[in-house]
């Protein structure tokens, strides 16, 4: 089975969560990846708390933690958004899908549909909205 990761549980992934690190050790590397949308929001969260940041020495924590995930991201297959994924998108946001679900998450669905995988995420209450979408939650 295919697992894509969103990126609240990629985000406590890298905090250390045990759950999730018990959960990832019964998984083959080769069967989960994240998708574009993980990757760009792990990377825009970074890129904020560098621009935010208010000293010098936050500052070089800051870009510390960007070239960190950086590289952690790296060792991730990212699944890009493909024209399976942009049919599946365009039928659940003609559906009216997107304002319940939100842009970025019916990006994601769309993604996970078009790879036949399942999604492991936190927030279910948006995912559950999406027809056929297969979810796993390995936090709670």
């Amino acid at each position: 089975m295919r697992y894509l990761l969103d990126t609240d549980i990629l985000s406590n992934l890298h905090r250390g969560n045990a759950r999730i690190i018990a959960r990832i050790k019964r998984v083959e590397a080769s069967d989960f990846a994240i998708t574009i949308v993980t990757r760009i929001e792990m990377l825009r969260g970074r890129f904020d708390f560098f621009l935010k940041a208010q000293s010098a020495a936050d500052i070089l924590r800051a870009q510390h933690l960007l070239l960190q995930s950086e590289i952690a991201l790296q060792q991730l297959e990212i699944i890009p958004f493909d024209l399976d994924a942009a049919v599946a998108f365009d039928q659940m946001d003609k559906a009216g899908l997107s304002r319940k679900v939100g842009r970025a998450d019916l990006i994601v669905a769309s993604i996970v549909l078009a790879n036949r995988a399942t999604l492991v995420t936190r927030n279910l209450r948006h995912f559950q909205q999406v027809p056929g979408l297969k979810i796993e939650n390995w936090m709670d």
